[in-house]
């Protein structure tokens, strides 16, 4: 039985785009739209028996007409040619208000053929042209949901995901006893696991997640552990195997190092309950190159505007996001020719920031990025990137900020 798996698609991110002359719409759009097309046709070249993907189909938890038709095209596509697809719910999916209907709902309303849809921590069992496999789901949980229990008011942020993690960690562990051990048996979950290592995806992940233990997913009745929710990719555990698949495209620039794509799970159905995963791997997809140039001009440099082109020309950045972030002497400052430095990037895709640290005083350009492209959030993490503010101190920064704008349940 081939598995693949992938998370966090986030179609709806059009940071740093710009319009398609074609179509009108972002080139980002294109590009999330791309790499889940890769997805899709790895699964119909290679027989694979079940997509399985974790959370966050939209970067928004209302999501416009367009986004929604461009994924379903997409799951109609393995569904139609026979691959059962199981889809968990993130919290992107997930709308503000409780009694909305999930971005992932209209699938199991409209009853999909080969589609099914998690969005209860329960056990599904699903039919796939290699036997049945069950599915152990585990969706972004809402803090909403929790805060409304009597015996978790006046709980501060820190005691209620102590609470909330505690419930979950017996809520899975109560599923997974009462797993078939003759069939195989997979969690799927969309959820943050303790050993887990964040890039600075500050534009995506806000304020304070709850965080399960390893020992509340890694439980010997699994074959494999299938999570989304956290973009950089990692394998966390091996036996069984727990892993992040990470995002299909990089958000912003703390994703810049980060490899991009999937993972391919083949299960031997002959094996033992919890030994039945015969090999695992990753497979790249072609997301858009992220590109930091930084440039530290000497005192007493005569021309650094070709100083930083030279730094420039020393890295491949065509259809690149590239920022440039300049060090400079004061007395040098005036010399730098922007212009100069912008057609010196010409090729990149789209030109993010070029920022300059001037000795004695603090100058920060953001380039060419429109304010009305931007929310909240996003202005205030590029700003904080373009600042090189330490991981620890923007995080909390960040903490604050969504408490100030009054986000329920941030990623």
């Amino acid at each position: 039985m081939r598995i693949l798996h992938f998370s966090d698609v986030h179609i709806g991110v059009e940071n740093y785009g710009r319009p398609d002359p074609e179509t009108g719409l972002s080139t980002r759009l294109a590009d999330f739209l791309d790499t889940l097309d890769e997805v899709v046709d790895y699964a119909l070249e290679n027989k694979v028996d079940l997509a399985l993907f974790c959370g966050d189909a939209y970067k928004s938890r209302d999501p416009s007409q367009t986004h929604q038709r461009e994924f379903a095209k997409r799951i109609a596509k393995l569904s139609s040619s026979g691959i059962p697809v199981f889809m968990v719910v993130g919290n992107h999916d997930m709308p503000f208000t409780a009694s909305r209907a999930n971005a992932l709902e209209i699938f199991r309303t409209l009853d999909v053929s080969n589609v099914h849809t998690g969005d209860t921590l329960d056990v599904y069992r699903v039919n796939t042209p290699s036997g049945p496999i069950q599915v152990l789901a585990v969706p972004w949980i809402r803090r909403s949901t929790f805060l409304s229990r009597d015996n978790t008011r006046g709980m501060t942020p820190d005691q209620l995901n102590d609470a909330i993690q505690s419930a979950m960690t017996d809520l899975i562990r109560g599923k997974a006893e009462s797993l078939d051990p003759a069939i195989p048996a997979v969690l799927a979950g969309h959820v943050s696991v303790s050993q887990a290592r964040t890039s600075s995806e500050q534009t995506m992940m806000l304020g304070r997640d709850h965080v399960l233990l390893m020992s509340a997913v890694a439980l010997p009745q699994l074959d494999y552990v299938a999570l989304g929710h956290i973009h950089s990719r990692q394998e966390l555990e091996t036996s069984p195997p727990v892993i992040y698949s990470g995002s299909l495209q990089r958000v912003d620039f703390g994703e810049e190092k980060d490899d991009k794509g999937f993972y391919i799970v083949d299960i031997d159905t002959t094996l033992p309950q919890g030994q039945r995963v015969a090999q695992y791997a990753f497979h790249e997809v072609a997301a858009r190159n992220f590109l930091t140039v930084s440039v530290d001009i000497p005192r007493g440099d005569l021309d650094p505007t070709a100083t930083v082109i030279a730094a420039i020309n020393r890295h491949y950045f065509e259809d690149a996001v590239v920022r440039v972030m300049i060090t400079v002497p004061a007395d040098l400052d005036g010399l730098l020719r922007d212009a100069d430095i912008r057609r010196a990037l010409d090729g990149a895709h789209y030109i993010a920031a070029i920022s300059r640290e001037v000795a004695g005083e603090t100058r920060t350009r953001l380039g060419q990025v429109h304010a009305e492209t931007l929310d909240p959030a996003e202005a205030l993490a590029m700003y904080m990137s373009s600042r090189n503010l330490p991981k620890d101190r923007a995080k909390v920064l960040m903490e604050h900020a969504t408490e100030l704008m009054g986000e329920e349940d941030p990623e």
